[in-house]
């Protein structure tokens, strides 16, 4: 037997469009039970023997103290103990919590001009499992008070230049900003808010809001309920897009999200004003204030290191900077937003890399490198032409050959060093002299010179005849001289 509040959740969930299924998930009941009290047009309470209690003869002086004064559970237990009551406190609770009068909050309904204000908050989306790391997935919200308009944009942190970029593209997107943002309490807008005290703003966002002309309104604390359009869009959000959506990727749910917000949200008849907001925008997008003529800077700075790896530490992840930048402790500066960093050096620009969200992972430019692997490749060709140069005088004369004749000399003593290691040192030596006696300046004439020696050449044997008679017996054909004769047509010269 469920009780009316539960009956009433069913109820509520199901004009939501659940299924059976998931309603009795939400609530932890069998789907039988679900089933058949949607069947019910109304809340029906089993009726059964009703045991007396020692309470009986005083409920009602228990609800004419509940209707004078919110009186606690204790309270009570003490004023009818004074009249006579001998029974337990927990029966007394039951009954309090069942009888006690519901005392709901009342609120004003707001209404607002177009183009007055727009309301913002942050909601959590879920856990994304992002290279091999467990990321928290949150969305910003933004809402047009006049037409519900919406902007929905998805992201992995809460941070400042989050925060900042999220306003950015809501406003470029609708095309103008409103004249007031309402916001909770939240550090990246409001650094303190005492009871009945104005607001601190954060000097950042109060420069973001210089930028773009309009008027931060904080809600009081604990008043989520004076931003009520914001917090139903982020109910509208987890109920109707994030409900059993895959969240594969941050790509893909915002992928998703923006498909679900131009398509679904925008264009569906709003419960209240029973207008599309996107046909509402029509009208709101003219009281708009024009956008400024560049946007914000949202990016977050901050001093940075490197290590002796060349790179610097960055939300647990490591990016490169160029080689001749590395160890260095001060000098440098980090500039991140949500999609970028980007890293100077003196005022000047020397390394930009896609921001990542995951964890540990080691992210390098190709060229960051290249001045430590020429350096490298420039100290073992030096050690390299030392050994060279150390053959004798004959190679100091072979290499300057080459450099006079060739633009990549090194390349060519990179080859003959080879050689020495297949031939030996002598052989070599004497193959350099022989071409320098031939200004042949080449590797590949050291390496015909050495083939040339080392090829094998067997002498022919001498014919053996067996006996002497055979040296008779041999018959030679007279040559053939008619190849020496003119042909027939051809005329013998004079």
């Amino acid at each position: 037997m469920i009780d009316f509040h539960t009956f009433s959740q069913i109820r509520q969930l199901a004009g939501e469009q659940l299924s059976v299924r998931q309603i009795a998930a939400a609530l932890k009941l069998n789907p039988k039970t679900v089933r058949k009290w949607l069947a019910e047009e109304r809340y029906r309470k089993r009726h059964g023997p009703v045991r007396a209690s020692r309470l009986d003869p005083f409920k009602p002086m228990v609800q004419r103290l509940l209707e004078r004064h919110p009186y606690s559970a204790v309270q009570i237990l003490r004023l009818i103990r004074d009249e006579g009551y001998t029974g337990g406190q927990t029966i007394l609770k039951d009954y309090v919590r069942r009888v006690r009068p519901v005392r709901r909050t009342a609120y004003l309904t707001l209404s607002f001009a177009p183009g007055e204000c727009a309301q913002i908050d942050w909601g959590t989306a879920g856990v994304v499992q992002l290279d091999g790391v467990r990321r928290r997935l949150s969305f910003f919200v933004m809402v047009l008070c006049y037409s519900r308009m919406l902007w929905l944009w998805f992201s992995f942190r809460q941070s400042m230049e989050h925060f900042l970029w999220a306003q950015r593209c809501a406003f470029e997107q609708f095309g103008g900003v409103p004249a007031r943002v309402m916001v909770d309490n939240c550090k990246t807008a409001v650094l303190a808010h005492p009871q009945g005290a104005p607001a601190t703003i954060n000097p950042r966002y109060e420069d973001f809001a210089r930028h773009y002309g309009f008027q931060i309104v904080p809600c009081n604390v604990r008043a989520a309920h004076e931003k009520g359009r914001v917090e139903n869009a982020i109910g509208y959000v987890k109920n109707s897009l994030l409900n059993g959506l895959d969240l594969a990727g941050l790509a893909a749910v915002q992928t998703a999200g923006d498909a679900w917000r131009d398509q679904v949200a925008n264009v569906r008849i709003h419960g209240q004003t029973g207008k599309r907001p996107v046909d509402l925008f029509q009208t709101e997008k003219a009281h708009l204030q024009p956008l400024p003529l560049t946007p914000y800077d949202c990016s977050v700075s901050g001093p940075a290191t490197s290590n002796a790896q060349f790179r610097v530490l960055f939300d647990a992840n490591r990016y490169s900077v160029p080689a001749q930048y590395s160890s260095m402790k001060n000098g440098l500066v980090l500039r991140a937003d949500p999609q970028r960093l980007l890293i100077y050096a003196d005022g000047q620009l020397i390394a930009e890399h896609q921001r990542r969200y995951g964890s540990g992972g080691d992210y390098e430019h190709p060229d960051h490198p290249k001045p430590l692997l020429e350096t490298r490749r420039r100290a073992r060709d030096q050690h390299l032409l030392r050994r060279f140069l150390a053959l004798g005088s004959v190679a100091e004369t072979y290499y300057h050959g080459l450099c006079e004749r060739r633009l990549n000399g090194i390349h060519h003593v990179r080859q003959i060093m080879v050689l020495v290691e297949v031939h030996g040192p002598e052989a070599v030596t004497d193959a350099m002299a022989d071409a320098v006696h031939f200004h042949a300046f080449s590797a590949d004439c050291i390496l015909n010179l050495l083939a040339q020696r080392t090829r094998h050449q067997e002498p022919p044997s001498p014919l053996h005849l067996t006996r002497n008679q055979d040296l008779l017996e041999l018959e030679i054909q007279p040559p053939d001289l008619s190849v020496y004769s003119p042909p027939e047509n051809q005329e013998e010269p004079r």
